[in-house]
């Protein structure tokens, strides 16, 4: 399991005081600001989240040091990362990190090896896996449901999935993983 979550990704800058729009990756959008310190990738910045406030789409957050649009500017796309341990805990078997499944071999109820999770996404109408399959290269994207996924074993390292029949002949090439929420429930 990854030490760090990313949590968050700072978006453009919101007004000319410093603030910027966020996107967060958590069940409730406003408990990022509850994680303390959030860093970047690299571990070489950190900003703490002064006040944060919902928008439309997003948040729109004040960050301890960004005084200024300019600064504001030069923040944009970072994605921030909390360590795993100030996390909550998960509170059932069947609610799992995105950051936990993604990377996970993809077997069927037979054990063929299908790939690997590559994504999980939430398009509004319920969380979907994106799968890369082992040949070609391709990806497709199914329900992440009990119907669907019905077992998922973290500690094994993979997923089993029982898919619609044709779902697996489809799907389209992808070379990068946009962010993710960091949290999810089947």
């Amino acid at each position: 399991m990854p030490d760090r979550i990313c949590v968050a990704q700072i978006g453009a800058p919101h007004g000319v005081r410093g603030e910027v729009r966020l996107w967060s990756f958590t069940t409730d959008p406003l408990a990022v600001a509850r994680y303390g310190a959030l860093e970047t990738e690299d571990g070489k910045r950190s900003f703490k989240i002064e006040t944060v406030r919902a928008a439309s789409d997003h948040l729109v957050a004040r960050l301890t040091g960004v005084a200024d649009r300019n600064v504001a500017e030069t923040l944009t796309n970072l994605r921030l990362y909390v360590p795993r341990e100030r996390l909550p805990a998960t509170e059932d078997d069947d609610t799992f990190y995105h950051a936990d499944l993604v990377g996970l071999a993809v077997v069927d109820k037979d054990n063929a090896d299908i790939g690997i999770v590559v994504a999980i996404h939430n398009f509004g109408a319920g969380e979907i896996i994106e799968i890369r399959l082992k040949t070609g290269g391709l990806t497709v994207m199914l329900p992440f449901s009990m119907a669907v996924v019905p077992v998922v074993d973290i500690a094994n390292g993979r997923i089993v999935i029982d898919p619609p029949e044709g779902s697996l002949t489809t799907g389209e090439a992808r070379d990068d993983t946009p962010p993710q929420r960091s949290d999810t429930t089947r």
